[in-house]
């Protein structure tokens, strides 16, 4: 099985509470939140809904297979 690394923006560090940071193909870089169960983007302050999780995750998979 392989996989695909990109590199984490030096700006964004770890934060208590949070798994992550993770960056996607988009360049998006999102922490997840264990209590809430949902990806949280530290740019706008709000969790990300589902529907664009779903999607960065296609982006994410397309790549790999790539």
């Amino acid at each position: 099985m392989g996989h695909t690394v990109w590199e984490t923006s030096k700006a964004y560090g770890p934060r208590k509470g949070l798994e992550g940071p993770f960056t996607f193909v988009n360049g998006q870089v999102l922490y997840y939140d264990p209590k809430e169960g949902q990806y949280w983007d530290p740019r706008t302050d709000f969790y990300v809904e589902q529907a664009e999780m779903d999607g960065l995750h296609a982006q994410l998979a397309a790549a790999i297979i790539q």
